[in-house]
């Protein structure tokens, strides 16, 4: 009943110290409409991206406020493919947020059960696994993620392999980092000192205490794996065309940008800033207030 009230205070006090940070506030509230228009996209959009039989070709980039065949008004007009670019948008949020969140999770889960298993069993594991991390992340992830997705082709599934293999080594390093201080805690030491499995001590008592740093990479992460999906999508190793992917609208539109046809670049360009924007600041205040050096 005890450790109950005392989760439930400290969880108050989090929320209490965050909303004393209107920036933080304010991008919360951005992310939280993103997510809602991305979750409900198919009841808001006016057009199904994905339904070839609705899309017309002489629709095909077309100014915001035009009416299409369809009977409805394009409020930010049209794409290459003649698909409507409000509702190419909001797929592609859900596309963005998909990748994004799945990809960081596995990551999140493959890099903290490496890390600290890796700190539990130590000598020559250890010194394998960090090395074999530390190479890794001596290159730059979107270099990782464009070899490994060139390699596997394009599509969701092996998109999710590039944005894990390039993102999972910053995990490992942190849960790490945090498992090799609990290791040597004196609870650790009396859980050893009793018959229990080395999964049970890492998963019941050395994972839960690393959480926090990983929490932060975790927000970190996510906007990175974003970026990764819409930059591998611009550059053609990512997504097919057939899905309406913010990188690849931004690419289908970069061609028409001297010609004038800006919205079909620039719109999908800005939903993309405005998402990883959003990410980054909640998850700079959530890292500063779970990291007491960063507190002022």
């Amino acid at each position: 009943m005890t450790l109950s009230v005392e989760k439930a205070r400290t969880s108050s006090d989090f929320w209490a110290e965050f909303v004393r940070h209107p920036v933080a506030v304010i991008a919360a509230v951005i992310l939280l409409v993103v997510i809602v228009l991305a979750v409900f996209a198919p009841l808001i959009a006016p057009q199904d991206p994905y339904d070839l039989s609705s899309l017309v070709m002489r629709d095909a980039r077309r100014a915001p406020g035009y009416i299409g065949t369809g009977g409805y008004t394009h409020i930010l007009g049209t794409d290459s493919q003649g698909r409507d670019l409000f509702s190419a948008i909001l797929y592609g949020l859900r596309i963005s947020l998909e990748m994004g969140l799945l990809a960081g999770a596995i990551a999140f889960s493959i890099g903290a059960l490496v890390g600290c298993t890796a700190a539990y069993v130590g000598g020559r594991f250890e010194a394998l696994v960090m090395r074999l991390v530390d190479l890794q992340l001596s290159f730059p992830a979107i270099l990782l993620a464009f070899v490994v997705a060139a390699l596997l082709g394009q599509g969701k599934g092996q998109l999710i392999v590039a944005l894990v293999f390039s993102q999972y080594a910053y995990f490992v390093r942190t849960a790490h980092g945090a498992a090799a201080v609990e290791r040597n805690k004196d609870y650790v030491e009396a859980a050893l000192s009793v018959p229990m499995s080395g999964w049970f001590v890492v998963t019941r008592h050395i994972l839960p205490n690393a959480l926090p740093p990983l929490i932060v990479v975790a927000t970190v992460q996510v906007a990175s794996a974003i970026s990764l999906e819409a930059t591998l999508s611009f550059l053609g190793v990512g997504l097919p065309p057939t899905e309406p992917s913010l990188g690849m609208l931004i690419s289908g539109g970069f061609q028409y940008l001297l010609s004038g046809r800006y919205w079909i670049s620039i719109y999908p360009g800005v939903a993309l800033i405005v998402l990883i924007m959003a990410i980054n600041l909640v998850g700079d205040q959530v890292r500063s207030q779970l990291n007491p050096r960063l507190k002022r």
